[in-house]
């Protein structure tokens, strides 16, 4: 039986040195978090603004249209009247400003009367007023040979009413630009 000991006592001994010579096992890690990584997002560079130039808008300088736009096209007369006053001569001043400002234009000063009086009379004071307004314009250092007249008396009225209303209106000289300064 003693070898029996002796045979376990050994078999003790390897077991025990076996042990020795292995550490014990380490624990496991820790689990890892993993961080999800998105990737940064790509944005497209933005096209250049592109600036265009602004488009005019309104009328041509200098056409029939620029000049009623800027200028005040009508002057009125009182009854039987072919004198400017003060309304009609701060009026003609807008029409002096842009015909110097257009050199190459040219007006046409059309004379008007009311519906009462005889056609001649009434052509005679159309007459009248229209060279009322291209004296003033001529003063003002505006060529002559810009400037043309005609007499409408009460042929071509511009309020077709028979009143003191209408009649107001229709006593008037208008400047209607014939050669423009646009091309």
């Amino acid at each position: 039986m003693r070898t029996l000991s002796l045979t376990a006592l050994a078999i003790a001994a390897l077991a025990t040195a076996a042990c020795a010579s292995n550490p014990p096992p380490e624990p496991a890690p820790a689990p890892v978090e993993t961080a999800v990584v998105t990737p940064p997002v790509v944005v497209p560079p933005k096209p250049p603004v592109v600036v265009t130039p602004p488009v005019p808008t309104g009328p041509a300088a200098g056409s029939k249209a620029d000049f009623a736009v800027k200028a005040t096209d009508r002057v009125y007369f009182g009854y039987d009247a072919y004198n400017l006053d003060t309304d009609s001569n701060k009026s003609l001043a807008s029409q002096v400003a842009w015909l110097k400002q257009f050199p190459s234009t040219r007006v046409e000063v059309q004379g008007h009367a009311d519906e009462r009086g005889t056609r001649d009379y009434n052509i005679a004071l159309g007459e009248r007023r229209a060279q009322a307004v291209k004296s003033y314009l001529v003063a003002q250092g505006i060529a002559e040979t810009r400037i043309q007249t005609i007499s409408f008396g009460k042929d071509k009225p511009m309020d077709m009413g028979h009143d003191e209303a209408a009649w107001a209106r229709n006593r008037n000289a208008y400047t209607n630009v014939i050669v423009e300064a646009i091309s």
